[in-house]
């Protein structure tokens, strides 16, 4: 049996989008399962779950004693619903607050594949599917337990809906409410995730069809009447509660503090030039990379067809806002690449140049090079001997799937290249993800403290007494692991917790401020274990100390 002839039986009915959604649940697991709580957006999203299910209010959103006023609150009730299933809030398993992520990044894949299927044909779909599902940036956002995930697979099961309505006008077909239930519900549940992110994609590629087609009569089969009132029974009951609860102080904060500064300036660092996601799009689709200069060249030889029309009128116009937008992180394309998987899928069947096959062999071949040189670095600056077993297989991994990858594209074997690169790919990412990074201790100062504080029988888990007392270092995963009554304090604050009793963890910097506090107090300062490593939010090469906290005389010796 051939390749596309396997492809075919695969891609049958439900059989692309579940095959995509698995595709997208293998690459993104490990990451889930095997990586530290993150500085900082992860940590702050779950640590304000966390506190949702402490307190039982599940409508403001808090981080310790501060309001959150940033994003809705879609995402926090996405997790607070797996974390009440599988595990427990006081558990501290970030894994349990990363299941909404990966459940969207599979969403993601299988509406993708559903979408394509019906502008071109199932084994499109199913390629679309797993390209968008098996990308370095949707595969690491799936472990990461904040909106952009979620986000993705709402926005596309959105767009994959409104794909399939086109898809029926053209055909002269009625269009199945099944259908226009995905739209409505994809819409509004992104609405509550992230605001008007997704919106605005469904609302840009609507009009450039419009524009092109000089006509929309699939915008009378979108079911407005009953559309609307899900929408806004979706979104509305908790905008009316956060707006009574907080007196309208949710949306200043959120408009003026975060939306606005993102469109004035680069927000808190996050800047770039226009071109910036352009730039970066080799990396983000790897390791479909192959296959990127062909879907520009499709996208405009191509752009007759239906199906290359709508994914152009999905792509170009958010990813244009986006580039456009002073401040810029690499995952906030997202919302577009299930269009610039469509266009990777489509350019699988299409006759490919010889400068075309080139470029992408020699893109892949670069960025593979250049995943792999992180790979190296970070075992390098941050690993010990045992790490070298999995840093040289995923160096061998990433070399493979650049090499042959691109040696198959080369022969004019495109869809075995894709295959292959992307079997490689993923398992790469794997290693990557699951088992070099999280093991790379100095990287990761909560998780070591975490654990010192758990040996050393000091933490409020294990029945110490608590808070624990920080000063110098605040970073939101350390709240997140030691609980949300973690005291973030000065050198002197810190003395008073040793004094009664509780354990304190002091950063170099603030150590001499808090010895002097001690001998004040009388109290001769205990250290249990000192960490030392990068805060890589900051960059800042820190020392932590752990005191044990207990009433003490000037007279008694260091152990």
């Amino acid at each position: 049996m051939t390749l596309e002839s396997r492809l075919d039986a695969w891609s049958r009915g439900w059989r692309g989008p579940l095959f995509a959604a698995l595709l997208a649940f293998l690459a993104g697991l490990p990451g889930l399962l095997a990586m530290p709580p993150l500085d900082r957006d992860e940590s702050r999203f779950a640590q304000a779950t966390a506190q949702m299910l402490e307190t039982g209010d599940m409508v403001v959103i808090k981080f310790q004693d501060q309001p959150r006023f940033k994003k809705p609150v879609g995402i926090h009730w996405l997790q607070a619903v797996t974390v009440s299933l599988v595990s427990a809030p006081e558990d501290r398993g970030i894994w349990a607050y990363r299941i909404p992520s990966l459940l969207g990044a599979m969403l993601a894949a299988a509406a993708c594949a559903w979408g394509a299927a019906a502008l071109f044909d199932p084994r499109t779909g199913l390629v679309a599917g797993a390209i968008l599902g098996s990308t370095f940036l949707l595969s690491s956002e799936a472990f990461i337990a904040k909106t952009d995930a979620a986000l993705c697979g709402f926005t596309t099961l959105a767009m994959a809906a409104l794909a399939r309505l086109y898809a029926d006008s053209l055909a002269g077909r009625v269009p199945s409410h099944w259908t226009k239930l995905a739209f409505w519900s994809g819409l509004a549940v992104a609405a509550l995730i992230k605001g008007p992110v997704g919106l605005l994609t469904v609302i840009f590629a609507a009009l450039a069809l419009w524009s092109w087609d000089r006509k929309a009569p699939w915008l009378r089969t979108l079911g407005w009447g009953w559309g609307l009132v899900l929408f806004a029974a979706v979104v509305l009951p908790w905008a009316m509660m956060i707006t009574v609860a907080t007196d309208g102080a949710f949306w200043g904060v959120a408009i003026a503090g975060d939306l606005a500064p993102k469109m004035v300036g680069g927000q808190e660092g996050h800047s770039g030039p226009f071109g910036y996601h352009t730039l970066l799009a080799p990396l983000l689709v790897y390791p479909a990379t192959l296959l990127l200069p062909a879907a520009l060249v499709l996208a405009w030889t191509g752009r007759g067809e239906p199906g290359v029309r709508f994914a152009v009128c999905w792509l170009v116009p958010t990813w244009l806002m986006f580039e456009i937008l002073p401040t810029k992180l690499a995952h906030y394309t997202l919302p577009a690449m299930g269009g610039m998987a469509l266009l990777l899928a489509a350019a699988v069947r299409a006759p490919l140049g010889d400068w075309v096959r080139r470029i992408g062999a020699g893109l892949t071949l670069f960025v593979s090079l250049l995943l792999a040189a992180v790979a190296v670095f970070g075992m390098s600056a941050f690993g010990e001997g045992a790490d070298l077993v999995w840093t040289v297989l995923t160096v061998v991994l990433l070399l493979a799937a650049g090499a042959l990858g691109s040696i198959l594209l080369l022969r004019r074997q495109a869809a075995r290249a894709l295959v292959l690169s992307g079997a490689l790919g993923i398992l790469a990412h794997a290693c990557l993800v699951g088992a070099l990074i999280p093991n790379l201790e100095p990287l990761f100062l909560s998780k070591d403290i975490t654990d010192a504080l758990d040996r050393a029988r000091l933490s409020p888990r294990s029945g110490a007494p608590g808070p624990v007392a920080v000063t110098g270092y605040s970073e939101p995963s350390l709240v997140f692991l030691l609980g949300t009554a973690t005291e973030l304090t000065d050198g002197t604050r810190a003395a008073e917790a040793i004094a009664e009793g509780r354990p304190a963890v002091v950063e170099a910097r603030e150590d001499s401020v808090f010895r002097k506090a001690l001998t004040t107090a009388g109290l001769v300062p205990r250290p249990v274990a000192v960490i030392e490593g990068q805060n890589y939010s900051d960059g800042d090469e820190e020392r932590l100390t752990i005191y044990r906290g207990e009433p003490q005389t000037a007279t008694e010796t260091r152990p």
